[in-house]
Formats: structure tokens, C-alpha cells, sequence
């Protein structure tokens, strides 16, 4: 039978790498394919913006509904729906031939993608062993930098060789691929009663429930959805605004700016790693989750503080380090904040409290965008890089304030 070896959670983790890397594989095949499709179809900058509205919606709403789903049926069901429904979502996207075919496919897409990253921390939950849950967080959280650093060559050079449409076919397939693997290293306890002891395949009690209103009375529960709530706007922000900045302010070519924009994403891979591994050392030689978690989350918004000062440098190639430090810093702390979530909520509710504070994150960005657009227009760049510079900062004071232990908390469960 499969993942017999005492070390055989690795297949896991791949795994989860993986299936984050085709999530921002896939939701970016649009973005570097947009400029053949317009050709094609006529489709404005107006209609572009209504089709992502599309999938921020259905991603915000799926990335709670999601959790809770995943909490409900565990993650080898639950990942196996969400990669296999938007993997066939992205392939609809070549059958696209108006604005409405591919706004409703990429509603569809969120649908799908909303349970990836809520469905990969439940994994690591139920088939990882403790001592290393940070590190596996950072290496399934990272695979989504490493969807956003190789998907517009890889794109670009399908573009050149197959079409738009035939890119969404191949990408979509990618994700079948990755399913089929998934079901077979997955293999339930039942399945497999040869299973190490290491991997902890504890399926969900079906006969319990997640109160979900007492869920959002919980003061730990509000404390991770306000820090996602005032920082995720920080990242969309950087993602968003950046590229625009570079041309404007200090006059890069697009040619330019796509040929360096990928390294913020690798520093932000390598941090998810190195953030998890350094807070599982932590917690390997001092056996407290508190003091491990919130080291790395401490150096983390100690090193955002220089980006408050980036309006103030002439040099690109300075911002660039910059930007690379900025996603860095949150490399090491998205980690450890979704690490510390499983500690404090283990198996039962981890997935759900996940997928509230990402569409809490999800709902900011899509509300506050516009605002960030008016700043800019009216004022200037500078108070977005005072927020994102002191912002990080100040949420771990009130993180250590409000949650001053991590620790496990009792789970709030009905009848089904």
C-alpha cells in the first residue's frame, strides 16, 4: 500500500506545493492572455474589470464556504473537489467567445479556488506531524509564488506556439494530472491501515458541527479575521499598483518591469519555506508554539518598516530590494499566522477559520481598491507606503495584545 515510510507525509506536502502553484498558475492565464483575447473578442478595460469582479466574489465567498466544507468532509475530499472543479473551470475558459462566458467561467474558477489554501492547511492538519507543521505551511503556502514567478513565461511562450484557448486546455489538464495523483497517495486510514503513525489521518466526526455563530464571537477568531481584514489590502496593493507605479514615477518600460517583477515572488517562495522552517526549530528546541510563531512573525513586521520610506528613493533598483523585503517579511508571516490558526483551533475548525479570514482579507482588497485608486490620484503614492510599512507592526502588537499564548482552545461543536 501507498505512504508506508516513515517520512512518506513528503508525498503530501509535494503535493499541496503543487496544487497552490496551479491555483496562481491558473487564475494568471487570463492576465498574460488578455492581450491576444482582446484582439480576438473586443473585450474593453471596462468588460476586463467585470470579469475579474467575477472571480474576487465567488473567491471570497468560497474561501469561508470552503473551509467550512473541507472541516465538514476533510481534505482528501475536499481538495480533490476544489482542484478538480476549477482545473474544469479554466479549460470552459477556451470555449469563451463574449465578456459573459468569461465572467461566469471565472466565477466558476473562485468557486474552485476558494478552497485551496483553507483545504491545504487542513491537510497539513491531518497527515503531517506536529514538529514540522510550519515547514509544511510554508512549502504549500509557497507553491503560489511559484505559480506567480513561472506562469507569464510559460504562458507567453504557449501563446507564441498553441493560442490563447489552447492555453487554458493544457493548464486545466494540469490540474486532472495532479487530482489523479492526489487520490492515489491519499489513501484513507481504512484504506490503508499500514499507514505510519506519524501521518495523523483523523477523518472529521461527522456527528459534530461548527456553531457558526458562536464562531464569530470568538475573541481568537476575530483577532485572525481583523488581521487579515487591514493587511491582505497590503499584498493586493503590491500585486496591484506596482507595475503602474514603476512606469510612472520612475519611468520603467512594461518590457522592463515584466523582465524584474518576478523576484519579489521568489523572495516570497523562499520565505514561506525558511519561515516555517526556522519556527519549527524554534519549537523543536523550546517546545512552546507561542514563543515559535510569534518570533518569526515579529522579525517579519520589524522588516516591513523600511517600505514606509520607499516615496522617498529615486533609485528603481533600491525599490526593487525593497519589494523584495516587503514580500519576504510577509513570506515569513503568512506562514507562522496560518500555522498559529491550527494551533490554536486544531483539526475540527482550522479550515473554517482560514476561510473567514481569507474572505475577510478578499472582501478588503475588493472594497478599498478603489480608495487606493482615488489616494493615488488625488494625493500620492506616499500614505499607501506609510500604511504598508507600519501596518504589519501594528498588527502584531495587537496579535501579543489580544492572543497573548497560542495555544489550543476548546472546539465549538453542535450536533449534526
Amino acid at each position: 500500500m501507498l505512504l508506508k515510510t516513515r517520512h512518506s507525509y513528503w508525498i503530501i506536502i509535494t503535493l499541496l506545493l503543487l496544487a497552490t502553484s496551479l491555483n496562481f498558475l491558473d487564475r494568471q492565464v487570463l492576465s498574460v492572455s488578455i492581450l491576444k483575447i482582446k484582439e480576438d473578442l473586443h473585450i474593453s478595460d471596462i468588460d476586463y474589470g467585470f470579469i475579474n469582479s467575477g472571480f474576487l466574489i465567488s473567491y471570497a465567498i468560497m474561501f469561508t464556504l470552503g473551509g467550512i466544507l473541507i472541516d465538514r468532509y476533510g481534505s482528501r475530499l475536499g481538495l480533490a473537489f476544489s482542484v478538480g472543479f476549477w482545473s474544469f473551470a479554466t479549460i470552459l475558459h477556451s470555449l469563451s467567445t463574449s465578456v459573459f462566458h468569461f465572467g461566469f467561467f471565472r466565477f466558476l474558477l473562485g468557486v474552485g479556488e476558494g478552497g485551496c489554501f483553507p483545504g491545504a492547511i487542513k491537510a497539513v492538519m491531518e497527515w503531517v506531524p506536529k514538529s514540522k507543521h510550519a515547514l509544511a505551511n510554508g512549502i504549500a503556502i509557497g507553491g503560489s509564488a511559484i505559480g506567480a514567478v513561472v506562469a507569464p513565461p510559460m504562458c507567453v511562450y504557449l501563446l507564441g506556439i498553441v493560442g490563447w484557448r489552447a492555453v487554458f486546455l493544457i493548464t486545466g489538464g494540469f490540474g486532472f494530472i495532479w487530482l489523479a495523483a492526489w487520490l492515489i497517495f491519499t489513501k484513507s486510514k481504512k484504506e490503508s491501515p499500514s499507514l505510519s503513525e506519524e501521518i495523523n489521518t483523523e477523518i472529521p466526526d461527522p456527528a459534530k458541527r461548527v456553531k457558526f455563530a458562536s464562531l464569530l464571537k470568538n475573541k481568537e477568531v476575530l483577532v485572525f479575521v481583523a488581521m487579515r481584514f487591514v493587511l491582505d489590502p497590503i499584498f493586493y496593493f503590491y500585486m496591484f499598483w506596482i507595475p503602474k507605479y514603476l512606469n510612472e514615477i520612475h519611468s520603467l518600460s512594461l518590457e522592463a518591469i515584466g523582465k524584474i517583477l518576478w523576484m519579489p515572488f521568489l523572495a516570497l517562495g523562499v520565505a514561506n519555506v525558511l519561515g516555517g522552517w526556522f519556527s519549527d526549530i524554534a519549537f523543536s528546541k523550546t517546545s512552546s508554539v507561542n514563543f515559535s510563531r510569534k518570533l518569526v512573525m515579529g522579525v517579519a513586521a520589524v522588516l516591513t518598516i523600511p517600505i514606509a520610506f520607499t516615496g522617498l528613493i529615486q533609485s528603481y533598483v533600491v525599490i526593487l530590494v525593497l519589494m523584495a523585503l516587503a514580500f519576504f517579511a510577509h513570506g515569513l508571516w503568512i506562514t507562522n499566522y496560518i500555522t498559529s490558526i491550527g494551533d490554536i483551533f486544531g483539526k475540527q475548525i482550522t479550515s473554517t477559520v482560514v476561510g473567514l479570514s481569507g474572505s475577510a482579507g478578499a472582501i478588503s482588497s475588493l472594497v478599498l481598491n478603489p480608495l487606493i485608486g482615488y489616494i493615488i490620484t488625488d494625493y500620492s503614492y506616499s500614505p499607501l507606503w506609510w500604511y504598508a510599512g507600519f501596518m504589519y507592526p501594528a498588527a502584531f502588537v495587537l496579535f501579543i495584545w489580544f492572543i497573548p499564548r497560542i495555544e489550543p482552545k476548546a472546539i465549538i461543536t453542535s450536533p449534526a
